[in-house]
């Protein structure tokens, strides 16, 4: 298996629970989830939780994204592995947005132990320039699977990742157009604040100042570049934010859009 996902592949098991209820029966309708080890508890699940390993999605997912020209970004593990993302871009399928502006296609798979989220597949984009060589990434596409021993779909991680990546493509050509070509207001300026953590406020203040963002694409810019540059990669809370940040601020410029036209 690839080194790049070793501290992802640690192994776990299910440990069953028993306990009284007050009305003296004995359940047994829960089980723990632990790290083999280390011997850590991940979480208190139903036995209607099934648990997808690491190992098995990147079984499945890895051959296909290579075959379609994916190459590796990062693997990070939060919570002490109780939830995994992994990342991949996809060079050789370029979109130009803007002068030195390129971006590929990537796709993001997310895992837990823990129940927080069941396999979840996003497609999205990789800015290819950045003013201090890093890459960052743009959402466009969510696939969400529970871990329940219901859910068949599970099975099909190989054609979920092709289908991902298809959808990406097409969403590219039919959105970014928008956002390049749609002016903002200052009530955007304000709702864009709103999405980072108080602590970043001054920072994205600045970023604004000297970028002086006159469309959504200039605007969605300064979040990337605040991302990028200014929080913590290390930090869950700064992958939430550049997860989301592309599906708000273009929830903006089309609602703009329609309210010009």
């Amino acid at each position: 298996m690839n080194s790049n996902f070793e501290h992802a592949m640690f192994p776990v098991f299910e440990a069953g629970v028993t306990y009284d209820t007050p009305n003296g029966d004995i359940r047994t309708d829960y089980k723990l989830i632990v790290r083999k080890d280390t011997n850590k508890i991940l979480s208190c699940m139903t036995n209607e939780y099934k648990v997808v390993k690491n190992e098995t999605i990147i079984k499945y997912a890895l051959p296909v994204i290579q075959d379609a020209g994916g190459m590796f970004k990062e693997c990070k593990t939060f919570a002490e592995g109780a939830r995994t993302i992994m990342t991949w871009h996809f060079p050789n399928e370029q979109v130009t947005i803007g002068k030195n502006d390129v971006l590929t296609p990537e796709i993001i798979i997310k895992n837990s132990y823990d129940g927080t989220i069941g396999v979840n597949v996003l497609a999205g984009a990789f800015r290819l320039v950045c003013t201090n060589g890093m890459i960052i990434g743009v959402v466009a596409h969510d696939y969400r699977n529970k871990h329940s021993v219901y859910n068949v779909k599970l099975n099909d991680i190989e054609g979920i990742i092709i289908e991902t990546i298809a959808k990406t493509k097409a969403t590219f050509k039919d959105e970014f157009p928008i956002l390049q070509n749609t002016e903002i207001k200052e009530k955007h300026i304000v709702d864009f604040l709103k999405m980072f953590p108080i602590k970043a406020n001054s920072v994205v203040t600045q970023r604004l100042i000297a970028d002086r963002p006159k469309t959504f694409w200039d605007l969605f810019n300064v979040g990337t570049n605040v991302t990028t540059h200014h929080m913590d990669r290390n930090t869950e809370s700064t992958h939430k934010l550049e997860n989301m940040l592309y599906e708000r601020v273009k929830k903006m410029a089309l609602s703009e859009n329609k309210a010009v036209a």
